[in-house]
This record gives structure tokens, C-alpha cells and sequence, in this order.
């Protein structure tokens, strides 16, 4: 099914808003709260989200600059029916956009402003996913690239290759997970008990099962394979968000997954989407009448044209 992935309208705040009697921290949160990508019931309401009002606090009550962390954007996906290639294109670039713009207005209401740094967790776990590093690499320099470019001035970037110095990315991959790493067992356990780490669980699973290539097996050994990897992806995944904790210990904790109201992170929609799992990494960009959607390629294809920007595939463009 399509997916609608316009970037949200922004609501204005005129003079005479009714929250403007709100704290700096609630006023800031409000401005996330249209975008929360949540697995329970959503809720408007700044005072439903203490955790994240008191990570906003944290600088706000020193007049720094809000740090907001967001591990994500980490390589295209290696299924080509998904994708365009395994550089950034439209979507990194809407999506990105978006979260430059979502800094640009935290700075109208909070004079110190903010700033969004994109974790990209492709290196940390890229040989479960099949990815080389290589591509990984390339992906990342392509979207600070993009970063400059678009002139995304609120945009930083970090990724596997600013941790451990010059060692190969197998032995960073190595550091980081001992370091970090829940046991397979805890997190076996975990899915079995709560329903968020089986959701999370269930939705990598589905991921691997239709990015593995040139797999030789029945559908059901795949099945298994892929269940199995999962748990190396979350386990993999959580250790890169503590290590992202340890180096920013104030930080507003945004996540790409649906995450319930009181969670340690913010769930946060990059673009509107109907299904909680679309990423600008695991589609195309379809422009329809006026409208950006994300689809999979091999459906983009049966209706659009590609179009090229700075001489590279970037997206589709529907054919009336």
C-alpha cells in the first residue's frame, strides 16, 4: 500500500496561543508532539511525557542549546524492489529537512535554538542486515553531503567510524556490543514478556525475511535465519543507543520506532506515513498530484517516471 509522507504541517503560534502560558519545556514539547510516533494512545498533552519534559529541562534551566539525539539513516535497504540504490535520495532529503526545520522552530519560542544529531546505526550492525561497509560508508558521506547542500545548518552527523580510531569495522562492531550489548538471552526473554520488544522484534524480523537476497533455503528456514539475526539487530541496536547515552548523557532522546508515552525515548514520524515502520531507507519517494508518497519501488515503477537530481536517480514522478 502506498504511504503518504508529505512532512507534517507545522503549527504556528501566534500571539495569542493558549499554551503560551506553558514552561519553555512544555512549549518545545509541544512543538514534537504532532509528530510522536507512539504504539499506545497518543496524547497531546506535554504533561503526559515527564521524561522527555525533563530531558528538555536539562537545558533549558541552563540556557544551553537543546541537543536532541536520533539514532537512524543508517544505509539504503539491499532489496533493489525497495529501493533506488545505496545512496541518500528524496526521502533523506525531505526527511532531513524536516528535522532542520523542527530545530528552526524550537529556536522561535527558545532562544538558545537547537540542534539534531543523526546517529546512523548502519556500521553497527550492517553484516546482519547484508550491507557491506562499504556501501555504509558511502551512504554516510553522501548524506553529510546532503547536510551541506541543502544548507541544514541545525543537522550534525556521527557514526561507527568517529568511535575506537582507526580499527576495521568488525572490531568496532566487536568493542561496541561487548561494551554495550544485552545477552541474547535477555533479550529472548524480554520479547517473550514485553509486548514492545516483541513488536520491535516481529518488525526486524519482517525487514530481514524481505531484504535477504540469494537465499538458497525454503521460505521457512529464511523465516528462521531472519528470527535469529533479529535479535542481533536489537541487541546490536541497543548497544549503539547506550554508547550514543554515554557520549551525550544530556540529550533529548528521539527514536525512529514507536515508542509509548513515559518511554525513555521519543517515537518521532520523519514523514507522514500510515505504517509505522516506513523509512525513507526502505522506499522511494512517489510525487502524485501534488503529493509525496512512499512506496516501494517495484510499485513506484508501474505508475512513474524517475527523476534525476544532480544526475542521480532521486525519485519518481507519477505519469497521468
Amino acid at each position: 500500500m502506498p504511504i503518504t509522507c508529505a512532512a507534517p504541517a507545522a503549527p504556528a503560534f501566534a500571539p495569542s496561543d493558549p499554551f503560551s502560558g506553558m514552561s519553555v519545556e512544555a512549549r518545545v514539547l509541544r512543538l514534537l508532539l504532532p509528530y510522536h510516533r507512539t504504539s499506545g494512545p497518543a496524547s497531546a498533552d506535554p504533561a503526559d511525557h515527564p521524561e522527555q519534559l525533563r530531558q528538555i529541562r536539562q537545558f533549558t534551566a541552563t540556557g544551553e542549546p537543546i541537543v536532541f539525539t536520533l539514532p537512524g539513516f543508517p544505509c539504503k535497504s539491499p532489496n533493489p524492489a525497495k529501493v533506488l540504490g545505496h545512496l541518500p535520495d528524496e526521502g533523506e532529503r525531505l526527511s532531513l529537512s524536516f528535522l532542520d526545520r523542527l530545530c528552526a522552530r524550537v529556536g522561535e519560542i527558545y532562544a538558545p535554538g537547537a540542534r539534531m544529531l543523526i546517529c546512523s546505526d548502519g556500521h553497527i550492525f550492517g553484516d546482519l542486515i547484508g550491507v557491506p561497509d562499504e556501501h555504509i560508508d558511502a551512504y554516510g558521506d553522501e548524506l553529510r553531503t546532503l547536510v551541506h547542500r541543502e544548507g541544514l545548518t541545525r543537522i550534525d552527523t556521527f557514526d561507527l567510524r568517529d568511535v575506537h580510531g582507526d580499527v576495521d569495522h568488525d572490531t568496532k562492531r566487536r568493542l561496541v556490543t561487548e561494551a554495550y550489548a544485552p545477552s541474547l538471552d535477555t533479550l529472548r526473554a524480554q520479547a517473550r514478556t514485553d509486548e514492545e520488544t516483541a513488536r520491535l522484534y516481529r518488525g526486524i524480523t519482517r525487514f530481514l525475511v524481505e531484504d535477504t537476497a540469494a537465499f538458497s533455503g525454503t521460505r521457512s528456514a529464511l523465516q528462521r535465519a531472519c528470527r535469529a539475526r533479529a535479535y542481533g539487530v536489537i541487541a546490536r541496536s541497543r548497544a549503539w543507543g547506550d554508547l550514543i547515552a554515554d557520549r551525550h548523557p544530556r540529550s533529548v532522546r528521539l527514536s525512529i520506532h514507536p515508542q509509548r508515552p513515559g518511554s525513555e525515548k521519543f517515537g518521532i514520524r520523519l514523514l507522514e506515513a500510515a505504517d509505522a515502520w516506513a523509512t525513507p531507507w526502505h522506499g522511494v519517494v512517489l510525487r502524485q498530484r501534488g503529493a509525496a508518497r512512499l512506496v516501494r519501488r517495484a510499485d513506484a515503477e508501474e505508475v512513474g517516471r524517475v527523476v534525476l537530481r544532480d544526475g542521480r536517480p532521486s525519485h519518481f514522478e507519477a505519469v497521468a
